[in-house]
This record gives structure tokens, C-alpha cells and sequence, in this order.
């Protein structure tokens, strides 16, 4: 359906080379990254459908997050640590709002209550708040910690703090994996079922798979570094700030092909998918992303910690998984509360817009 915008590729590479505007760059670059990101998803879709549950289920929890995990990769060798930390704030907030509630409102829209497993959504729901939390942390102790020992905490003791919370929560991820498609496969069951549904089209074989997902990560990569270097000039020629942009558009173009399969799956009324997608794509980010990007850190020498200084962003992840949770617990929905998570994520929004640079 986006196959179309793949013509901003060679633009994109165009502007880059002949040194255009920044704003011009930034605006094909992000375009050409749509695409790209739904040819990811198709490959690796095509790759789970060959391989069997198991090994599919691992590709599609190593490749659900891959292209916000490259750009952000490129924000954080630019050193632009607050955009990295606002695009996993954002991504949260984006699936658990924007693309939840898309799914809901949509859904309801065709069919007046739609009802899902509620056991099954309550199990990722609650990995999803132990997740968060685990984020959380670090910023609870920076705020403590400040308060005891004034301006004589190091940021040192922050760092530290993140980096053994990265280790824990990737343990966790792992840990996630084993239970869901090993020990307690039947858990995912109701995924399995229609999986691959949202992609139509004649069936592409395991070569094609892999030869798409390679150039397509590899082309993400080039627009990522496109993106992240007209950054600055894109947001002061668009009148955005770089915070906004991480929070709201990059976590957009990231995940938009995977937002766009729970939104399918919704309207067909498989709500047990389409909340398996928002729910289960967000603890990917809470236990799998935020975690390596602070590793990665480390190693390209741009060290990161996973405190997040702005109130407003603590609070919008603590309303977006309480909102979640309620959302997850009776197991049904309707149009209504979809309307109601749309209408949480434009308010914040907004006022992220507003916020000062």
C-alpha cells in the first residue's frame, strides 16, 4: 500500500549528495523510511510463515522494533541523547494510545463490541507495567538521590543504575521469549491464529525473504543517517523542537507498517491480534530497545542512562499503562474507548508541541 513512496529513496540519496536543504532531506528521508519499514514486515511475516512458530515468533520480536532501533541508533551516535530517550517515551505512548485506539475506534466502528482474551491480554499487560516500571526506576532514583545528596550526586551513579536496569530487563526479554513460545506456547495461541493475514499477495519464498529484509534494513540505515543529520535544520525551519520530533514523528515512521497490521486486524474483528501487536510491541520496546540502546551507548561513546528528567513524560507513561490496563481487563471494546485513547494521545500531543525547547 506504501510501496509507492519508495520513489523518495533515490530523492532522498539525491538531496543528500547535492547538499540540499535540511528540511527537504529530513521530510524524504522520513517518507522513503515508510516503505521501507512495510517491506521489513512483509519479509519477516513471509520468513515466520516458513520457519514455524518458534523461530518465527523470535524473528518477529527481533524485527517488530528494527527500524526505530536504527534510527535511534544514528540519533545516539550524534549524540542527541534526549531525542533517543523522547523516541522510546514516544514509542510507548504511540502504541499504547495512538495505535490502540486506532484499532479499537476502527474496529467498534464496524462491529458494535468487540471482545478479545482477556487472560491472554492481562499477561502481556502486566509484563507491560513491570516493563515500564523498570524505566521508571532510574528517574525515581535520580529524584531521591538528588534530593539526599544534592549537587553532589554524579551522573555517574545514574549511568551505572541504567546499565545494570538494561541487563535486568533484557533478562527479563529473554526470559519473555522462552515462556511464550516454549513452556507456554498455548499462551500465544490466538496469535498464531490468521498470523500473516494483514499482508495479501502471492507468498514470497525464503531467498526473496531474506534478500528484501537485508536491503531494506540496509536502506533504512542510509535514511536513518539522513534523518538524523538534517535534524537540526528540519526543526528549526519547521518551527518543531528536536523533543517533539522524537517523541511523536520518529516513534510514527518507525512503527508505521506494524501499526498499520493492528489496525487491519481490528477491522477484520481479530482484536485478540491487534491487541497482541499494540500491547506486545510496546514491551518489546520497554525490554528489548531501551535497553540496548544503553549498551550500545556504550559502546559508541555516547554513554546514556535511561532517566527521563521531564515530568510530563513520567506521567504520560504511567496514564498510557493504566489506561492500557483498563482497557485490557474487562475484554471486550468498542468505538468509545478507542475515541477516548485518541483523545489522551492528542492532548499530549499538543502538549508536547507547546513544550519549551
Amino acid at each position: 500500500m506504501l510501496n509507492w513512496l519508495l520513489i523518495f529513496l533515490p530523492i532522498a540519496v539525491y538531496l543528500e549528495f547535492t547538499h540540499a536543504p535540511g528540511t527537504w532531506i529530513f521530510i524524504a528521508a522520513a517518507l522513503a523510511i515508510l516503505p521501507l519499514a512495510g517491506l521489513m514486515g512483509r519479509a519477516t511475516e513471509e520468513l515466520a510463515t516458513k520457519t514455524g512458530s518458534a523461530v518465527g515468533g523470535l524473528l518477529n520480536a527481533t524485527f517488530g522494533n528494527a527500524t526505530e532501533l536504527i534510527i535511534a541508533f544514528f540519533a545516539l551516535q550524534a549524540g542527541k541523547l534526549e531525542v533517543v530517550k523522547a523516541s522510546i517515551t514516544g514509542s510507548i505512548l504511540g502504541n499504547l494510545l495512538l495505535v490502540l485506539g486506532l484499532a479499537v475506534f476502527l474496529g467498534g466502528l464496524r462491529f458494535k463490541t468487540q471482545v478479545f482474551n482477556r487472560h491472554n491480554a492481562g499477561l502481556v499487560t502486566s509484563l507491560l507495567t513491570i516493563s515500564v516500571l523498570g524505566l521508571l526506576i532510574p528517574a525515581m532514583f535520580d529524584l531521591a538521590s538528588r534530593s539526599f545528596a544534592g549537587e553532589r550526586n554524579p551522573a555517574g551513579i545514574d549511568l551505572s543504575l541504567s546499565v545494570a536496569t538494561a541487563v535486568v530487563l533484557i533478562l527479563i526479554y529473554i526470559a519473555n521469549i522462552i515462556f511464550s513460545l516454549f513452556t507456554h506456547k498455548n499462551v500465544l495461541s490466538a496469535h498464531d491464529e490468521g498470523h500473516g493475514e494483514a499482508h495479501s499477495g502471492p507468498a514470497w519464498s525464503v531467498p526473496v525473504a531474506v534478500g528484501v529484509l537485508l536491503a531494506a534494513t540496509v536502506a533504512v540505515a542510509f535514511m536513518s543517517e539522513f534523518l538524523v543529520g538534517s535534524l537540526e535544520e528540519a526543526t528549526a525551519a519547521l518551527g518543531l523542537s528536536e523533543f517533539f520530533v522524537g517523541i511523536i514523528l520518529i516513534p510514527i515512521i518507525g512503527n508505521a507498517a506494524e501499526h498499520a497490521a493492528a489496525i487491519v486486524f481490528a477491522m477484520k474483528n481479530k482484536m485478540d491480534l491487534a491487541v497482541t501487536i499494540a500491547l506486545g510491541s510496546t514491551v518489546q520496546v520497554a525490554l528489548l530497545v531501551a535497553p540496548l540502546l544503553v549498551l550500545l551507548s556504550l559502546l559508541v561513546g555516547r554513554p546514556m542512562d535511561l532517566v527521563l528528567h521531564n515530568p510530563l513524560e513520567l506521567a504520560a507513561v504511567v496514564a498510557g499503562v493504566v489506561i492500557a490496563n483498563n482497557i485490557a481487563r474487562d475484554g471486550e471494546s468498542n468505538w468509545i474507548e478507542g475515541l477516548m485513547l485518541l483523545g489522551v494521545y492528542v492532548i499530549l500531543a499538543f502538549a508536547f508541541f507547546f513544550f519549551p525547547a
